[in-house]
């Protein structure tokens, strides 16, 4: 499988493909939790914890 992003996009950075209803986002942790160890992300009204572990895991919670 290629590290290549569609349109171009860096490899490390975020990118979308496909059509607006079933687009998919990637991005790399690193991106996303920068210096953190916890990101919230809200959705719906609830809003969601998403840790790093020591070990490197992930683990979302309501």
């Amino acid at each position: 499988m290629s590290n290549r992003k569609p349109g171009g996009a860096a490899p490390d950075g975020p990118s979308h493909t496909g059509d607006a209803e079933g687009a998919t986002r990637r991005t790399t942790s690193r991106e996303l939790f920068g210096e953190a160890r916890l990101v919230l992300i809200e959705h719906e009204g609830e809003t969601y914890a998403l840790r790093l572990t020591r070990l490197g895991k992930l683990i979302l919670t309501k």
